[in-house]
């Protein structure tokens, strides 16, 4: 397989596995009106699917040694497609928020296998493009998911919406089974032979990895903060936008999706740590947009606060798969429950934050974030190269050993 058409199967393959995440949260108004509830009440039912992202990511990194990875992803999106399916008969609240946890549960146990999968089979020297054609799927899955979810809702409401996406669920687990490969357990090629606990210590013990883990919980943290507060600002004085137009909001995600491939590229000319510091310098230069009094002036923030977190995320994505020397599993579940946790930090100290003192502190907020970001950099050393691996996600071919399709 092409070096292109390999990142356009891994970001695909990305992006169907964490649209459910972004896109539940583009019809939150017409969930809100279906159920009766107040905006605070369902949009904590429609996040409640971060907690079973960490979760997962757990999950991953405690019993990840022993699941066969290609199984355990299309099991995961197979089984994401059932209570996709379930929400869409609208269950009470309760049952609603239960069924995205799951959802959250299955989309970060495929997530995080995909990513140990792409760090024990693709070589040293694509593994930092490979990991940023997954992130650049989980940004396609931030416009694009959200845009089709407002779009189905729109013209066949809720019900329809939530068939839609456990069909591309479905889709999902198909592609993998057509695209990745039968590979030897990494039992035998990547285990130190303790208990899983052992690996936790061992990424724990390592510097540079929890650095990582902590960078993840940063990135989240201020990504969470800036773009679920900032519609507030939107629909209020001086910008007063209706819903309709509060979709153009959207489209700030679409430079990342041209900008975020390149992070293997920049992380193999410069290196890893000018890399995240160039990601979250972008980042930074976009807040005092984020506070001018202009619609154009904001959107240019938004445009740069998205581009320079997806960047850092998927920088440091890689350097997780690159620094892990065993039990990369472990590593990637670590990596993804710090992250998500950071997410849940984000929603609800900034949001204290917003509700108190308003738009600039929430921002401020934000702006100390990517600064602890940028000052944990320095303590991402670079990490060995590994001897070369068979590239992820090529076609199975039958006569290869490990890499018989079925």
């Amino acid at each position: 397989m092409s070096g292109v058409l390999r990142a356009v199967t891994i970001g695909l393959t990305a992006f169907l596995t964490v649209v459910d995440l972004f896109a539940t949260q583009a019809i939150l108004p017409a969930l809100t009106a279906a159920y009766g509830v107040s905006p605070a009440a369902m949009g904590f039912a429609v996040n409640a699917s971060t907690i079973g992202m960490a979760a997962g990511g757990l999950a991953v990194a405690l019993f990840g040694r022993s699941i066969d990875r290609r199984r355990g992803i299309l099991v995961s999106l197979v089984l994401l497609s059932l209570p996709t399916a379930l929400l869409a008969s609208m269950p009470a609240l309760p049952l609603f928020t239960l069924l995205r946890i799951v959802q959250g549960i299955c989309m970060s146990t495929a997530f995080a296998l995909t990513l140990a999968y792409l760090g024990e089979h693709t070589s040293a020297r694509d593994t930092a493009s490979a990991f940023a054609a997954c992130i650049t799927g989980n940004v396609a899955s931030n416009l694009f998911g959200r845009l089709l979810a407002a779009g189905v809702v729109d013209h066949l409401g809720l019900a329809a919406n939530f068939w839609c996406f456990a069909a591309l669920n479905l889709g999902g687990a198909v592609l993998v089974w057509f695209t990745v490969e039968r590979t030897q357990p990494m039992r035998q090629m990547d285990m130190t032979g303790g208990s899983p606990l052992s690996s936790w210590r061992i990424h724990l013990a390592n510097p540079a990895l929890r650095a990582a883990f902590a960078i993840g919980f940063l990135i989240l943290f201020a990504f969470i903060g800036t773009f679920t507060y900032v519609n507030f600002v939107l629909v209020r004085p001086p910008f007063g936008i209706d819903m309709m137009m509060l979709g153009v909001v959207y489209f700030v995600f679409l430079p990342s999706v041209v900008t975020t491939p390149l992070a293997g590229r920049a992380v193999a000319r410069f290196g890893t740590r000018p890399t995240l510091w160039a990601a979250f310098g972008l980042a930074l230069t976009g807040l005092p947009l984020m506070l001018a009094g202009s619609l154009a002036a904001l959107m240019a923030g938004l445009t740069l606060v998205a581009a320079g977190t997806f960047f850092a995320q998927a920088t440091a994505t890689g350097f997780v798969g690159r620094a892990a020397s065993v039990d990369r599993g472990a590593a990637s579940g670590l990596y993804l429950a710090s992250y998500f946790l950071g997410g849940l930090a984000g929603s609800a100290v900034l949001g204290k934050a917003f509700d108190d003192l308003g738009w600039t502190t929430c921002v401020a907020g934000i702006g100390a974030a990517l600064l602890a970001g940028g000052l944990l950099t320095t303590r991402l050393i670079a990490p060995g190269h590994r001897a070369d691996a068979p590239s992820a996600f090529q076609p199975a071919t039958a006569g290869r050993q490990g890499g018989v399709a079925q």
